[in-house]
């Protein structure tokens, strides 16, 4: 067994030791009196050296076995037979005379006691070798510094000896030393990547030099470099921008290591699998232009042959290697799994792999980078079926297909030649032919078209995907017909036209649980008959592969068993005939179309849907009533109709019908509905039918040069439209030049009907030259809008200037930013919108200087930008925010950012950031604008906040909380005094001041707040939590300094409750609505809150509808008539109430005190209609009238239906108006004591009564 290639390389400290220990010990041994020792010791150091491509194992267990021989054997001698190395060393010994040796080590400087130990040594040759070695002389892959010596020495022939000995007994050349050096590999595994690498290139041959661009003519094959045409490529950047890649030969260094996953993406026919060979073809080459000839090892496998395949060497095995191949199992992976070696794997057609949906694939794991990390990956597939999971470091390539002068390009390398004539023949189809002209955007179809067009002329009246396709698909079966007559060629017209068994086979496999693209052909002879079958694969529709079919767990004699696959030449020749077999199955079985429907995205089946659609009129009426259902499902339902070439009227109504809406052509849609959206735009143009408006949202990317067209950003291009009237280009956030506004104007010139141009989303320069505006645009008066500032360009000016002040008011509402990092030119556009806000009087909430603050002018006038410019003083400006990079701020400096700040007569708070400031500023340097404004200035590094009549940074507390700590107020001292027995400093810097004492506050205890909050110079507002407040104070009483200070006294979080310090009134900021529910479960806060609601609203004599007691009634203050809650909260009586419900706590029995109290405070609320007392127990009335006014009493005991009311001094039933004798209120009694038996109320009765 060969440990190596199972444990790897040998680890190279292995051999550096033994190096390092065994020439120094055999010295010292020769030296003393043990020479037989150092000869025993010499022969296992050879026997090591002969063994290091060996296990360690073995090496260890050599020398143990020295260890136990007989201090009187003889010392074997030298194996004959030594692999390798050792080999060499033995052979190189025998020609190390003592001259030759003292020769070499002059020449290589070796110390001269090392040369005096080599001319007394008894074997110097031995001495000699493991020097060399040990200096790296000499090693198993290079001995060229020992030739060049003996070469120097004149040598000749025993440096031929030598060489010789080493070509024979190590077998490494030139090359294989180099690879052997590189990849850190034994020179045998070297030997096996040569062998694979040439095998994997005998195989790619076989792939890249067989294209057929018209499968039936099989004569007609060519080598891939012979018809690829570079398509348009972009990538996707950091960003998620789409950015233009100039060629291929960047999809690799765009990413700049940080990728080594790259997804290849495009729709059908755009040519993925051509580049995808084209770059295996580079490999194979050598192409020394091409970076794709530098990988090691490049694998390319087609995904659609790999269903059931479970790992990537099982892959390679079955579909690169070839039958002779002497390549085991080990060794693939062995390569596979070297990290120095450079891997890229080429996985083609991933929207064909029929095991995408499987988690446990190793394509699945390569894409999440779970295994082989080292290895590079391209994978290509269609963009509607992107892998739903791929690893941090993937990137993303997109084809966008064949421009003119690409289709050009192709036509005259691969068809035409030098042929002008026909060259400018098959070009003229293209550009006169806009449907023709769509198609062949994807390769696929315009080199099917330029290489049968220029001989069909029937073939250029294309006007749909669909009869193309047909007219392709005649040529392939009129190609073969051709060839015989008779009955046969009637055999071969009946099998053009009778496939439904192959159509059958084509949808099961696209609408299937896992696409299954791949068919094995017994499979396939079987289902349709060996003719069928045979036409099918000689007209090219059908394409058979020879595969290795591999038995696990048999001899590698035994697995290899070859059989044949067959697929369709393309995958679109499959969604064909699928679509024949939905054309048949929609009209039949309707149901099962409306199923089908619901599950599958018409996206990933386009050409399947709109293939049926041209097939069949009834069933395109099926397909795009359902069709229309789906999102953007009615642009697909156009795409669908233009396939019905004779039914233009109903695709005219529906184009009608969508233009005269806004047409939105978004970043987010797919490349298909884009194209789909333009075709759309491009067909109403040609009817004159108006289009009111095409919005292209972050999906503009550039007008060309010549104004011919936009170019998308999936690089689809809209071309002028005749009759569009309005054309809104929303851009992201980026500066656009000059010029590029000028091209955009030019574009919208070549639209005539064009009324009205607007632009968002970017920064436009502030104005352009007006020469440059194109006269189509000035002479049309065409209205041209800067939407995001609210600007209307005056043409003849080439200037913008104000249209909608309501656009100001908004981004001033929202705050402005000055950034380090905004370009010039949107730092222009911001000034001039601040210039516009002070001319409109329009409020600016907010500037953000963030780090581009560089000075304040000494004269005050300006501030100085970073980047030259300057903010002039804003009038109405109410926050000014300046946020340096960290720098030392003099007090100079900062006097003048005051002074600027003071020159902005509406500025109420600066905020200064991002520095160091002195502590202290002089006060009376402070400019008196600033005092006299009382703005706040904060140094929001440290959280400062400026005492500007001292000049000293103070720590604000936001927030200071009193929670039922305050005790009294010492008059004398004017202070707070606290439950605690301290007293609170009145000389903190306190913003906000929020005092929780549940209960209702006196006139006295409100004045002593207030008196002691004036003497916070820094105090905001003070806030009361769960206290009722009095309804108005004396103003005299109030302090003015609060006043002006527009100190805010409010009690609740939520500031619906604010004292009116002016007025001395309380006040409320909501009105009330419907039922004011107090409940048992509101917190003291809440219940306070809607106690002061009431009570502003009465004093106010704003009707109160009702109010309900849920279970929150306590008693009844005597003194005050007031309803006490259980939170210790008093409800004064409200004279606009108009209704009041008492749900007690049930089994309550309300004691007679307790109802007279509740009757006197009805009576004081004037305007009460209704009392409902309810789930209590009131006391017996005999015959003793109450004054309850107009006020209806009712009275609910809380079980059975019994309500009561009273009426002439006594209890009645409000049902039956029979009066409550004294006999049946006493069994009332009973009754509610049981039914509430167990009533908290209830069992304390019961405990007194015991």
């Amino acid at each position: 067994m060969n440990m190596t290639q199972d444990l790897g390389y040998l680890d190279p400290p292995w051999e550096q030791k033994l190096s390092f220990i065994l020439p120094r010990s055999l010295h010292q041994l020769r030296q003393g009196r043990f020479p037989v020792i150092a000869t025993i010791w010499t022969a296992i150091y050879y026997f090591i050296g002969a063994s290091l491509h060996t296990s360690p194992p073995f090496v260890i267990t050599v020398i143990m076995a020295s260890n136990v021989r007989h201090p009187s054997a003889e010392p074997a001698e030298p194996q004959s037979n030594l692999p390798g190395f050792g080999r060499f060393k033995i052979e190189l010994s025998a020609v190390l005379t003592i001259k030759i040796i003292l020769e070499l080590s002059v020449i290589f400087g070796y110390p001269n006691a090392l040369q005096d130990e080599l001319r007394n040594a008894t074997d110097a040759a031995l001495m000699m070798i493991m020097s060399m070695e040990e200096r790296g002389q000499i090693d198993p892959t290079d001995i060229s510094p020992l030739l060049t010596a003996l070469t120097e020495m004149g040598r000749h022939g025993t440096a031929r000896q030598v060489e010789g000995w080493f070509e024979q007994y190590v077998s490494i050349d030139e090359g294989r030393r180099a690879e052997v050096l590189k990849y850190q590999m034994s020179p045998e595994l070297a030997e096996k990547m040569v062998s694979f690498i040439s095998e994997l290139k005998e195989t790619c041959h076989t792939l890249y030099d067989k294209i057929q661009p018209i499968p039936y003519i099989k004569e007609k094959m060519y080598s891939v470099d012979k018809v690829f045409i570079e398509v348009g490529i972009e990538y996707c950047d950091r960003q998620g921008s789409w950015k233009t890649l100039s060629s291929y030969h960047g999809i690799f260094s765009i990413a700049k290591g940080s990728s080594r996953i790259q997804i290849i993406e495009g729709d059908p026919g755009y040519g993925k699998s051509t580049l995808a060979l084209q770059l295996v073809y580079d490999w194979c080459n050598d192409s020394s232009d091409s970076p794709f000839c530098k990988p090691d090892i490049m694998i390319f496998l087609n995904l659609r042959q790999l269903g059931g395949t479970t790992s990537i060497v099982d892959a390679i095995e079955q579909f690169l290697l070839p039958r002779d191949s002497l390549l085991k199992r080990r060794d693939v992976e062995e390569l596979i799994n070297n990290r120095n070696l450079n891997i890229l794997v080429v996985l083609d057609a991933y929207d064909e792999y029929p095991d995408q949906h499987i988690e446990d694939s190793f394509v699945r794991h390569m894409l999440e980078e779970k295994i082989l990390r080292h290895i590079d990956v391209l994978l290509t597939t269609r963009s509607s079926c992107i892998p739903p999971a791929c690893g941090s470091r993937t990137g993303r390539i997109r084809l966008t297909g064949f421009d003119e002068g690409a289709r050009e390009q192709y036509v005259r390398k691969a068809v035409t030649g030098d042929d002008e004539e026909e060259l400018q023949k098959i070009l003229e189809q293209f550009n006169t032919n806009p449907i023709l002209r769509d198609i062949c955007q994807a390769p696929l179809f315009s080199v099917m078209y330029a290489h049968v067009a220029h001989k069909e002329e029937k073939f250029h009246n294309v006007r749909s995907v669909t009869g193309f396709f047909e007219y392709m698909i005649d040529c392939f079966h009129s190609h073969a017909q051709n060839k015989v007559f008779g009955d046969e060629r009637k055999q071969l017209q009946t099998y053009a036209d009778d496939h439904c068994k192959l159509d059958k086979v084509a949808f099961e496999s696209l609408t299937g649980a896992t696409q299954q693209l791949l068919w094995d052909k017994k499979v396939l002879t079987t289902k349709f008959g060996a003719d069928f079958y045979g036409l099918y694969v000689d007209i090219g529709i059908l394409v058979e592969e020879e595969v290795i079919n591999r038995n696990r767990g048999a001899t590698r004699a035994q697995s290899i068993q070859y059989r044949t696959n067959v697929r369709f030449y393309h995958k679109l020749f499959c969604e064909w005939y699928a679509a024949h077999h939905l054309a048949r199955s929609v009209t039949s079985f309707w149901a099962w179309f409306y199923d089908f429907c619901e599950h599958v995205n018409p996206y990933d089946l386009q050409f399947v849907y709109r293939f049926a659609c041209g097939i069949s009129s009834a069933a395109a009426k099926q397909v795009i009533k359902l069709v229309k259902r789906k999102q953007d499902g009615d642009k697909f339902a156009v795409l669908c109709s233009l396939e019905q070439e004779e039914n233009t009227e109903d695709v005219l109504s529906i184009v009608r019908y969508l233009v005269s809406r806004d047409v939105h052509i978004s970043e987010k849609d797919t490349r298909l509905l884009q194209r789909t959206t333009v075709q759309l735009l491009e067909l109403a143009s040609q009817k004159e039918v108006p289009i009111k408006c095409l919005n292209l949202d972050r999906s503009f990317e550039t007008v060309d040069k010549k104004l011919t067209h936009i170019a998308l950003k999936s690089g689809v291009v809209v071309r002028p439209i005749v009759y569009l009237q309005l054309l809104i280009v929303r851009m992201e956030t980026t500066d656009v030049t000059e010029q590029e506004l000028i091209n955009i104007l030019g574009f919208a010139g070549q639209c005539v009907n064009l009324m009205e141009l607007r632009i968002d989303g970017c920064t436009l320069p502030l104005a352009i030259n007006a020469e440059s505006i194109p006269n189509q645009v000035i002479s049309r008066k065409m209205k041209v809008f800067y939407s995001r500032y609210g600007y209307k360009m005056r043409l003849e000016a080439g200037q913008w200037e104000m249209d909608d002040v309501d656009v100001i008011r908004k981004l001033c509402l929202d705050g402005l930013t000055l950034s380090r990092d905004d370009s010039v030119l949107l730092q222009q556009s911001t000034l001039r919108l601040l210039e516009n806000s002070s001319q409109h009087n329009v409020p600016v909430k907010c500037l953000n200087l963030d780090r581009s603050f560089e000075t304040v002018d000494r004269k005050l006038t300006h501030i100085a930008l970073k980047s030259g410019l300057v903010v002039r003083p804003i009038e109405h400006l109410q926050l000014l925010i300046v946020r340096m990079e960290t720098t030392d701020v003099t007090k100079q400096e900062l006097i003048n950012i005051l002074g600027f700040a003071g020159q902005c007569v509406n500025l109420m708070e600066l905020r200064i950031d991002g520095c160091t400031l002195p502590l202290a500023i002089n006060a009376e340097s402070i400019p008196d604008q600033v005092i006299s404004r009382k703005m706040k200035v904060f140094y929001s590094r440290y959280g400062y906040k400026m005492r500007l009549e001292a000049g000293q940074w103070v720590i604000p507390i936001s927030c200071l909380t009193l929670d039922r700590c305050i005790d009294k107020f010492d008059v004398t001292t004017s202070s707070m005094v606290l439950r605690s027995g301290r007293s609170l400093p009145c000389a903190l810097s306190v913003v906000t001041l929020e005092v929780t004492t549940p209960g209702n506050m006196s006139e006295d205890r409100l004045l002593q707040v207030l008196a002691f909050v004036k003497k916070f110079k820094d105090i905001e507002a003070v806030l009361f939590i769960s206290c009722v407040l009095p309804l108005s104070i004396p103003t005299e009483h109030i302090d003015d300094s609060l006043i002006t200070r527009n100190v805010k006294v409010s009690c609740c979080p939520d500031n619906k409750i604010q004292f009116n310090l002016r007025s001395g009134k309380l006040e409320s900021k909501t009105e009330l609505s419907g039922v004011v529910t107090i409940t048992i479960h509101d917190t003291v806060a809440s219940q306070a809150s809607k106690v002061m609601q009431l009570m502003v609203a009465s004093a106010n004599n704003i009707p109160i509808s009702e109010v309900w007691l849920n279970r929150s009634f306590s008693s009844v203050d005597p003194d005050s008539l007031s309803l006490v809650l259980g939170s210790g909260l008093c409800l004064p009586r409200l004279s606009s109430l108009q209704s009041l419900e008492i749900w007690t706590e049930p089994g309550r029995e309300v004691t007679v005190d307790e109802w007279t109290g509740i009757m006197n405070y009805v009576k004081q609320c004037q305007l009460l209609k209704k009392l409902h007392m309810r789930f209590c127990l009131l006391p017996w009335l005999d015959n003793n009238p109450t004054d309850h006014g107009h006020t209806t009493v009712q009275w609910y005991p809380g079980f059975e239906s019994s309500t009561y009311e009273i009426h002439s001094g006594r209890w009645q039933s409000f049902i039956s108006k029979q009066v409550l004798t004294r006999e049946a209120y006493d069994k009332l009694v009973t009754r509610f004591r049981e039914r509430f038996r167990n009533s908290n109320w209830q069992k304390q009765r019961r405990a007194k009564s015991e």
